[in-house]
């Protein structure tokens, strides 16, 4: 068995309220097995086969709304993945470690859409980016709550969902994952 983590978008923000209790007991009831939270955002470490992964994200997500009534993209990684997220962040041990995230992407981002995307937000403020493998890595510099570089912006540049994670709980994460 491999260790993988789900990460969830739009959990514990807004309204889309729920416990970690429930989520592992909704992944239970999938046969996941392995279960383990980490963080009260929605990160559920699990262990699966070595079976192709193809359309496992999909099924996480099509849980969340049957089971919970929230729409939420969700990316799989692996332990190398998210050790990835870390070690292969440029802005790691530069910036703050709650202003430097990964923001785990559903697909590899087109370099050319990248491009346009850091181009456009260097006019708007003063975060720094930079592509990962189906990543990109951003140091929000100051503040995140008052930055300008919203998830939505990055995804009508890019054409493709994400959900992000700062490096101290990308840490611990991967702590979790030995």
């Amino acid at each position: 068995m491999t260790r993988y983590v789900a990460l969830f978008g739009s959990i514990n923000v807004g309204g889309n309220r729920v416990t970690m209790a429930d989520l592992r007991w909704a992944f239970e009831r999938e046969g996941l097995t392995g279960l383990e939270t980490v963080v009260a955002s929605g990160n559920l470490l699990f262990d699966y086969d070595d079976r192709p992964l193809d359309g496992l994200e999909d099924l996480f997500a099509h849980v969340m709304l049957e089971r919970f009534d929230i729409k939420s993209f969700v990316a799989v990684r692996d332990r190398a993945a998210i050790a990835q997220a870390v070690e292969g962040n440029p802005f790691t041990g530069i910036g703050k470690d709650n202003l430097v995230h990964t923001l785990f992407l559903e697909r590899q981002p087109d370099q050319a859409a990248f491009d346009k995307l850091a181009a456009d937000q260097a006019m708007r403020g003063l975060e720094k980016l930079a592509i990962g493998e189906r990543s990109i890595y951003i140091d929000f510099v100051s503040s995140v709550a008052e930055s300008k570089l919203t998830s939505a912006f990055i995804e009508r540049r890019l054409g493709c969902r994400g959900t992000a994670r700062n490096v101290r709980s990308i840490a611990r994460i991967l702590s979790k994952m030995s």
